[in-house]
């Protein structure tokens, strides 16, 4: 794949994220902006979103650790927002780039995860989200911004594992007693058919 460009302050930020949560032995994959940037079409995104697999209970510990890779909370309680929302929310000391980690509890972030691909951008090697499951986290968020992303992935990955695809989005519609998700799903696969 071509090199993605990104933008030039984004990047010492992954590279000390993913330096960080290597380093510490923390399962990983950016999510959101970046990853669609990566394996997509670039596009502006002024944050970074990782998911990690992390139990709550180790969630200061791993605050405390980011600290000594240049990554501070943006609130004064991250510990007790991040159990309440599973979200740790950073930003890069540096430069003051947003970086939101979320804490992953269900089977299909723990797939995610494993499934992540390494992606290598200059001198950077990170674990980014497979297309397929940036679709499914798309679909799910279900903004307008997400819906072009899923047109995006479509148009640059054609032999994606829709069944995977499918199969989750419509457990999440069902749980989430949300059919719109599936249903705008659909709409998209038939479009970019």
């Amino acid at each position: 794949m071509s090199e993605t460009p990104l933008p030039k302050d984004l990047l010492p930020v992954l590279s000390s994220l993913a330096e960080w949560l290597r380093d510490d032995g923390i399962p990983y994959a950016i999510i959101g902006g970046v990853a669609i940037g990566l394996v997509a079409e670039a596009r502006a995104t002024q944050d970074i979103d990782a998911i990690v697999w992390l139990d709550l209970e180790n969630v200061a510990s791993f605050i405390k650790s980011g600290a000594q890779s240049g990554f501070v909370p943006r609130i004064s309680d991250p510990v007790d927002f991040a159990r309440k929302t599973r979200v740790v929310l950073l930003e890069h000391a540096d430069t003051n780039i947003g970086v939101d980690i979320s804490c992953g509890a269900l089977p299909f972030e723990q797939e995610l995860i494993e499934r992540a691909q390494e992606f290598k951008v200059r001198d950077v090697t990170l674990k980014v989200a497979a297309p397929e499951d940036l679709i499914i986290t798309k679909a799910v968020a279900h903004r307008g911004r997400d819906l072009i992303d899923i047109e995006n992935l479509l148009l640059a990955h054609p032999d994606l594992d829709v069944a995977r695809v499918r199969s989750w989005v419509q457990q999440f519609a069902d749980v989430l007693e949300a059919p719109e998700l599936i249903n705008d799903l659909e709409n998209i696969l038939r479009h970019a058919n």
